[in-house]
């Protein structure tokens, strides 16, 4: 059984996903909970797509890999993981005259809202172009939404660069988690003229001998506090999660922009001194990333 990368990383945007809208109001997406929240949410298709898009700018990762056959968009017959990151961390769907299929190596939620949506409303026009030919102006409504947002990855390592006969070295493959690695260090989404950035603020996880989103749905803040909370008692729980005998916790790092969270003296009481920045949690993935497939850093 190979091992496994995963974390759930929380971030702060506004207003990430739009969809069909009624009239002249674009509605965001949003998720209504039991007890009456509505959370608004950021799909893992849009995060998936700005990995991507910030692959291809950073990276050179190649898109030129989509057909049109029999009038579906897919990827190439001839394309193979070897010519394109994408298809090797996000899987594919060919259905030419042999149906082929590859599942995600790299699999990502939603990027949840941690914070509920309290219908706020921004009121839109065109004055300054309708003032140049004068005419009025049209109108429009968009909902905003502020907010934490939680979404967590699961990538198989052993599973990268492995593809039925195509198979690539072992620098490549280090190579290629690294990039997603670094795309995800500095994430951002570009709508409606706006940069967001969807960077890390807090993240939490690590190396694992099996794939399984842990802290998925564990990140959360703690209600009735003036500053942003991480409910430290919830991860702990989780960190107590045994397989094959082991708690997770020894393999388990955190990393947090100091100063953000009013309780972040309590990160280091979950994992000791593999709390730390942001930045010292993504070097020490790579570190464990090379470890595993056995190229040296």
């Amino acid at each position: 059984m190979g091992k496994a990368l995963t974390y759930t990383a929380v971030f702060r945007a506004n207003s990430l996903n739009y969809g069909e809208g009624i009239a002249n109001i674009s509605e965001l997406k949003k998720i209504h909970r039991g007890n009456g929240d509505i959370l608004t949410f950021a799909s893992r298709q849009s995060i998936r797509y700005d990995i991507v898009r910030l692959g291809n700018e950073w990276f050179d990762w190649n898109l030129d890999t989509i057909d049109k056959a029999k009038g579906t968009l897919q990827f190439r017959e001839d394309v193979s993981i070897k010519d394109s990151v994408e298809m090797d961390l996000f899987g594919y769907l060919k259905t030419g005259k042999k149906s082929l299929k590859r599942p995600a190596v790299a699999r990502l939620s939603h990027a949840v809202s941690l914070e509920p949506y309290r219908s706020d409303m921004e009121f839109l026009n065109n004055m300054g172009l309708a003032e140049r030919i004068g005419e009025t102006p049209n109108l429009a409504n968009i909902e905003q939404h502020e907010s934490l947002y939680a979404y967590t990855l699961t990538l198989d390592i052993d599973k990268v660069g492995r593809d039925g006969e195509v198979v690539l070295s072992d620098e490549d493959r280090v190579e290629r988690i690294h990039q997603l690695l670094d795309v995800l260090k500095l994430l951002n989404r570009n709508i409606r003229g706006r940069q967001e950035s969807l960077a890390p603020l807090f993240v939490i996880g690590g190396v694992y001998p099996v794939a399984n989103p842990f802290f998925l749905g564990r990140v959360a803040l703690e209600n009735n506090t003036k500053q942003w909370h991480i409910n430290v008692a919830g991860l702990k729980d989780v960190l107590d999660t045994t397989f094959g005998g082991q708690a997770i916790g020894k393999d388990t790092y955190i990393g947090h922009v100091s100063g953000l969270f009013g309780n972040d003296d309590e990160f280091a009481s979950l994992v000791g001194e593999r709390a730390g920045s942001v930045e010292a949690f993504f070097s020490q993935l790579k570190e464990q990333v090379s470890a595993d497939i056995g190229v040296k850093a």
